[in-house]
Order: structure tokens, then sequence, then C-alpha cells
């Protein structure tokens, strides 16, 4: 099935299959950010020696990379027993391809006596999978425009479906700046305990280190994240939060955030891979994350020639990416994606030049192609940056594992 939201599929097979997470859920939730948030949380809670479960989507090369124990992937054995406890538990119940994914995980978290479970929201939250799973603190990243078609047209549209995931009593942390009205009214109707980053959690930034400060304390002297962006410290401020309302049933120490922020890996978040010229791989693919992703590369310094290797897919503003990027990107080296939802190489040309863009455009037949010629045009003192969707950075890594 393709994408259909809606519970009450995926609610009906979790009670015919019994499933039930007995340790503490964490569901995490944004148009951005979250998938960092969880590698946060997720590498925290491990240098802290806590069994972890993480579940997250959607996968940049392997399928085994969406359901994590202990920061490993699960294995193919263990993921195909997964499989097969849906299928055979699921009776006559029709399952998206998605939710069929969900309850692998959760089935496999089950088995595994973990600590913790965390759950990366894939689409709203409202009507998402995860959300069949009660979670003990959720948190909304960030809220901005994107799956429009799914979730409306509006911020305000898309902040009530993601703040669905927020459980009455419960602690719900969110971490847009200005959140819309319609999140902060639906956490207030069902009387859940809203933190707002700006007003009861938040951090300072200083010249070699930062602080975090929120309801039950500040932790100072914090050392930079391993994940590059000046956008990861409100990311990792969002798991902090977390962490703090789960400190009596998941203690952590200062080292332990320490260390976790030190060893913390998310690939393809403003990634800048070793060597020269410089490559720099992020799944920037709507308008608020080439916003994040254009001040990032703005922040490294001066480099003599920045090269785009650039596709989207079709249902994506690419209009509004573009007009964010454009004047960082001196030469685009473009393809089509390979998928259905994929825009052709003519209507990808055909964005660029409305949208005015300075610089040189060539077109090629994949991103693999478009990839090994800007590794041949650059010098040592020019950049690459790999962006566009999930799809696009997977393709270029690949494409570097041949290279």
């Amino acid at each position: 099935m393709a994408i259909d939201l809606g519970l009450a599929r995926v609610q009906a097979a979790k009670a015919q299959m019994g499933l039930n997470l007995a340790c503490p859920v964490i569901t995490i939730g944004g148009t951005n950010g979250k998938g960092s948030v969880c590698a946060f949380l997720s590498t925290i809670l491990t240098a802290a020696g806590y069994k972890v479960g993480c579940y997250t989507s959607p996968h940049l090369l392997h399928y085994n990379e969406r359901v994590a124990v202990e920061l490993q992937p699960i294995s193919d054995a263990a993921l195909i027993r997964s499989f097969e406890a849906v299928e055979a538990g699921r009776g006559q119940t029709p399952l998206t391809y998605y939710e069929f994914g969900t309850l692998a995980a959760i089935w496999h978290f089950a088995q595994a006596a973990l600590d913790v479970v965390i759950l990366e929201v894939g689409l709203g939250g409202r009507l998402d999978a995860v959300n069949a799973f009660d979670a003990d603190v959720a948190a909304v990243v960030s809220v901005d425009l994107d799956h429009q078609a799914y979730l409306g047209d509006t911020r305000e549209a898309i902040a009530y479906e993601k703040a669905g995931i927020f459980r009455a009593g419960k602690v719900a942390v969110c971490g847009d700046a200005q959140p819309p009205a319609t999140l902060v009214e639906h956490a207030q109707s069902i009387d859940a305990d809203l933190q707002l980053i700006g007003k009861d959690f938040g951090f300072t930034r200083q010249e070699q280190q930062w602080a975090f400060w929120g309801r039950r304390g500040k932790h100072l002297s914090l050392p930079f994240p391993a994940l590059r962006g000046a956008y990861q410290l409100g990311n990792a401020s969002v798991a902090m939060a977390v962490l703090d309302e789960l400190r009596d049933r998941l203690p952590v120490s200062i080292s332990d955030i320490k260390r976790g922020l030190l060893q913390v890996e998310w690939p393809a978040r403003f990634q800048v891979m070793p060597g020269r010229p410089s490559v720099i791989l992020d799944v920037a693919h709507n308008p608020h994350a080439a916003r994040a992703f254009g001040a990032s590369l703005k922040a490294m310094g001066y480099y003599e020639q920045t090269f785009a290797v650039f596709s989207m897919l079709a249902d994506k503003d690419i209009g509004s990416v573009i007009s964010l990027l454009k004047e960082q990107i001196d030469h685009w080296f473009i393809a089509p994606l390979d998928g259905p939802r994929a825009m052709s190489v003519e209507a990808l040309q055909a964005a660029l030049q409305a949208a005015n863009v300075i610089g040189k455009i060539s077109t090629f037949e994949t991103i693999g192609d478009a990839y090994r010629a800007a590794c041949d045009k650059a010098g040592e003192n020019d950049r690459i940056a790999a962006f566009g969707s999930f799809y696009t950075v997977a393709e270029v890594l690949q494409a570097r594992q041949t290279r």
C-alpha cells in the first residue's frame, strides 16, 4: 500500500500482535531536525549505559539503518524475523510499507529488553504509525512547510498535525522558536505539560563551548556537538530538555552528556567528508532545511568555487530551495533521481532557469555521473555541496564507494 495516513490499521495489527513496550518511550516529530535529536538522545543515553532502541526513517543506503539497538543497525536475520512476526500476527489487516516497518521495529524492540525506545515520526504526527504507541515525553523540533498534500498548506495546519504526538498529562517539548498557536492550543486542550524553547529551556553559545538551561537547572561548559551547523545547538537543547524530564527514570551524568555530544553521528546532515576538495552532504529538501544549510555553508569561510550536485523530488518546493541557495553556487551539476517521484532533468533545469540562477548548469543522466564530473572540475580550494533529497545523498555515497 502507498502512503495512507491513519491509525486504524496499525492499531488493529498492534492489538492482534499484543504489541506493547514496557520501557519509557520518547517520540520525536517535526519538519526538520528530528533525526538529529534522535541521534543526540541515542548517543547520550548509550554513553550513560542504557540499552537504547531507536527507530528512524528514511534510510540512506540500507533499510537496516532504520532500526538500531545500542547504536547498531539491525542485522538482516533479525530484520527478517521481525517482518515474519508482523506478517504472522497482523491477520487480515492490510498495512502500508511504513506501517509494516514500524510494527516490525517495535516488535524487535519488545524482544530486546530495552531501557528506553526512541521513535521518530515519519510524516506529520497525529496520524503517523508511531503515534499508535504512547510517549512518556514527546517533542516537536520544528514546524515549517513540507508534505503539504498530506498535512496542510500553513504552519498552523501542520503544527496541529505534529502536536498530535503530545499526550495528556505528559511533558511536550517544542524546539520551534515561533510555535504556531495551534500547537500551543492543542497542548493546553489536552493538559500536556508544554515546554517551549526560549521560555522554558534554551542555550547560550560561547566562544569555545555552550550552556543549556531548563526547568531543572543548567548544564555548563558543554562541548560543541560533533554534528556540524549552528542549528544543531537548538536540536541538542531539545534533546537535553527531554532528558531532564526523564532524569528520575533515566538519570544521566554531565560526563555522559559531554561524551554523547562529542561522539554523536548522524550522516548527511551537513556532513563534511574528509579530504580535498571539501564535500558536504545534506539531505536538505525543503525551504526550512535549505535556509539552515545555506547559513552553514556561509559559516564555512571562503572557497574559490562551490559546485552543487543537486536533484529533488517533484512534490517538493524546488523554487524556494534554489532561491535560498543560488547566491552561493557557482556551478550546478544536475540529474534525475531514480524513482516515480523524481523530477526530470528538463524540469530541474527549467526550475533553475526560472529562479534566475547565476551559476552555470550542467546536466547528466545520473547523480553518480554528476558527482564524478563535479569532482573532476573542482580544485583543492573548491567545495562540492550535494543536497536536495535523501536520494541525492544516497547516490553520491554510492558513487564515492566506487570512485
